[in-house]
This record gives structure tokens, C-alpha cells and sequence, in this order.
């Protein structure tokens, strides 16, 4: 950090910080970043397909199944949603992304809680899987 800046810090958690540069406008949804200290956890792209493979229809259900497919991963590794750090959501369509944000959120809340780690949104041109919307990306740090 350079001489005469300034970081606001959040207590986000024992072992996590948000971090708030002062005079920034505060982010909705997400914090700018996050400082944290234990095991690291690194999940990789997940899509809204269920156990057997099958995608439900429409952004938010799709949305819905990949954050829990996200906890899946992290149950696995004793961890949960409140250990998320920073999430990659890559997207087939902003348009449809934006179309509906308050039941974006709503979807998000009731998955992942009030966890707003540090975010990107991104636009792709596809998926690897036919029919997926979106595929999120997730890191984690459990505290020790």
C-alpha cells in the first residue's frame, strides 16, 4: 500500500477482511476484496446440471444448482458458503443476467446466504455443456 492511502476493513468473518478503499461507493452484491488467512480451497467452473447430469431451464435455476453444487464441493471439504473468498461467473448472455437481477439475488441469498465475496461477471460466447447458461468458479479459506 502506497504512503497516504487508505483501506477501510470490515471484520467479515474471525479470519477474513473485507476491503473497502475509502471514497469508493460501496459494492451491492459483492466486496471489492477480501483478505484472508488459512486452507485454501480452489473449486473449479460449475454448471446448474444435477447429480445425473441434467440441466433445469432458465438462468436462475441454472444459477441456483451450480452455487449449490459449489457447497457440495465444500461440504466435502468441511467448508461452507461462509468460507467464500471470490467467485468467477461466466455467463452465456449479460442481457439475461441483468433481465432479472432482484431474482438473481433472492436465488443467491437463499443458496449462499449473506456472503459477498470479492466477484466477477463475465460474457462468453458458450459453454462447453449444450444448453448451460452459466458456470461459476469459486476459491474458499477455511480458517485453521
Amino acid at each position: 500500500m502506497s504512503e497516504g492511502s487508505s483501506v477501510a476493513r470490515d471484520t467479515h468473518a474471525a479470519s477474513y477482511q473485507t476491503l473497502q478503499p475509502s471514497g469508493w461507493p460501496r459494492p451491492k452484491g459483492y466486496a471489492n476484496g477480501v483478505m484472508a488467512r488459512g486452507d485454501l480451497i480452489f473449486i473449479a467452473g460449475q454448471i446448474g446440471w444435477d447429480t445425473q447430469g441434467a440441466l433445469p431451464s432458465g438462468f436462475v435455476a441454472q444459477v441456483r444448482q451450480a452455487l449449490e453444487n459449489i457447497l457440495a464441493i465444500l461440504a466435502a471439504g468441511n467448508a461452507g458458503a461462509e468460507h467464500i473468498v471470490r467467485m468467477t461467473w461466466f455467463v452465456t448472455d449479460m442481457d439475461i443476467y441483468q433481465a432479472d437481477l432482484p431474482a438473481l439475488g433472492k436465488t443467491y441469498r437463499e443458496v449462499i446466504g449473506r456472503n459477498f465475496p470479492a466477484m466477477s461477471v463475465v460474457e462468453i460466447n458458450r459453454l462447453d455443456v449444450p444448453g448451460a447458461m452459466v458456470e461459476i468458479e469459486a476459491t474458499a479459506v477455511v480458517p485453521r
